[in-house]
């Protein structure tokens, strides 16, 4: 990665509005801190891998591996029956409509095909997610007011 793909970066993330963006490459590591649309101030740590450092980590990688998939194997059987609704759009997640409104949806609420589940700003713009299927909502996965990633899983629907 140059310094002009480094800078550009810079841009995208202070236009973003997120407060802070982490992005590990093989043999760099980026952290970008932005202060928030007021301080108008952003902080960036570049910081060089030592080619040798993957190595210590394969060595403790076999101890934890087989406490590792137990716990994603027993997570997975007990969620698969669910749905997953997942983010279309990168963004800020937010469960209510404003800050004095009630949420969308809580734990137990029966949704149904086309109900507002939440709400995604991107760029200023605040875009409803609505349901696609019909049910019982199970787990909501984010939290209000966090950032969130395209395809990221945001709420479990027990489609039964």
């Amino acid at each position: 990665m140059d310094i002009k793909e480094i800078q550009n970066l810079i841009k995208f993330v202070a236009k973003s509005g997120a407060s802070e963006v982490k992005l590990e490459m093989d043999d760099i590591k980026i952290t970008i801190k932005t202060g928030g649309e007021d301080k108008g101030e952003t902080m960036t740590y570049v910081q060089q891998i030592p080619m040798n450092a993957p190595a210590p980590q394969a060595a403790q990688a076999p101890a934890a591996a087989p406490q590792a998939p137990a716990t994603p194997a027993a997570a997975t059987d007990d969620n698969s029956k669910y749905v997953t609704i997942k983010s279309p759009i990168i963004g800020t997640f937010y469960r209510k409509p404003s800050p004095d409104k009630p949420v969308f949806v809580e734990v137990g609420k029966t949704i149904k095909e086309g109900d507002v589940l939440c709400v995604i700003e991107a760029m200023k713009l605040f875009n409803e997610i609505e349901s696609e299927i019909s049910g019982k909502i199970v787990k909501i996965l984010v939290d209000d007011s966090s950032p969130v990633e395209y395809d990221q899983p945001l709420f479990l629907v027990d489609p039964s």
